[in-house]
């Protein structure tokens, strides 16, 4: 199996939490969408797209991906339990990236494009704090709590063929305020 590229994104700006409100129906704010619009057609424009995305089927995060899918960071959306919070995303990914290297060969042989072009697969994961933070702190062999994704933030890290946790390589940490002022 080729290299895989995880972009991971938090979810952007979401209602405040409430007792009258459960959390799972927290929707992003009309300022959550516009912002993370803005950053999601940044992330487009640096060509941050995916081959797939999975999402936190919260609201806010669902809602997220949707923005994602809409301004073409990936072409479609699935949702997985495995990233609401308080879930391991680990397993969720282990499970992921052994269905990809299962489909290889079948991918392979459908490919037209050259093989340098399909020698990386970039998998999406919109989901939640502190469970993305953790998940790419494992994956990059550091400190938990010492990686944090700001709403609407991105982070990019490279897992080789065969990855081990610490094994992983981070590209991009990206902030809102980076990518849009």
């Amino acid at each position: 199996m080729p290299s895989t590229e995880l972009l991971l994104l938090r979810h952007g700006i979401a209602e405040p939490r409430s007792p009258q409100r459960a959390d799972r129906i927290r929707a992003l704010t009309d300022r959550g969408r516009q912002r993370t619009r803005a950053v999601l057609e940044r992330a487009l424009a640096l060509g941050l797209v995916a081959d797939q995305m999975l999402s936190s089927p919260l609201t806010r995060a669902r809602q997220t991906a949707e923005i994602a899918r809409a301004v073409g960071l990936a072409p479609s959306l699935e949702l997985s339990a495995m990233l609401e919070p308080g879930h391991d995303p680990l397993l969720m990914l282990a499970a992921t990236l052994a269905s990809l290297a299962a489909a290889q060969p079948e991918r392979d042989a459908a490919a037209t494009a050259p093989p340098m072009e399909t020698a990386r697969r970039r998998l999406l994961l919109v989901g939640h704090e502190p469970d993305l933070g953790l998940l790419a702190a494992h994956l990059l062999g550091a400190t938990p709590g010492s990686i944090e994704l700001r709403k609407a933030g991105l982070a990019l890290l490279v897992l080789p063929a065969g990855f081990t946790p610490g094994s992983a390589s981070l590209r991009l940490l990206l902030s809102p305020r980076i990518l849009i002022g």
